[in-house]
């Protein structure tokens, strides 16, 4: 019904750069939120970011900000979370995630969390090490 599918994952050292990429695709239609979160071996999933489809609020949770930016591209069903200065703590697997039932007018912390969302990729590897 909905495919979401992640890449741009990779290895780079500390300090360097990524561009993740989230397309998705199926019954998706105007109002929906698009999540990035993570996960490293032993840990919780983290979401580290979240936009709106509708007013494209943007949050990010406190480890990653400012350092990475979620976007809209073109076509407007692509998503993107450029990675920026990444530390050794960034390496994870990366989720891209959409949520298709209510459709959030803006975006907040709620939106962190993993419960809200429909559906979800596979996951892309980071790495991050010298």
């Amino acid at each position: 019904q909905v495919q979401v599918v992640e890449s741009g994952g990779g290895s780079v050292q500390p300090g360097g750069s990524l561009r993740l990429s989230c397309v998705a695709s199926g019954d998706i239609f105007d109002s929906y939120a698009i999540g990035w979160f993570r996960q490293a071996p032993g840990k919780e999933r983290e979401g580290i970011a979240t936009i709106s489809s509708i007013d494209r609020s943007t949050y990010y949770t406190d480890s990653v900000k400012g350092r990475f930016t979620i976007s809209r591209g073109i076509p407007q069903n692509t998503f993107y979370l450029q990675m920026d200065r990444l530390r050794p703590e960034d390496t994870a697997i990366y989720y891209c995630a959409i949520e298709v039932t209510y459709g959030p007018a803006s975006i907040g912390s709620y939106w962190l969390r993993p419960d809200p969302y429909d559906y979800w990729g596979q996951g892309t590897q980071v790495t991050v090490s010298s």
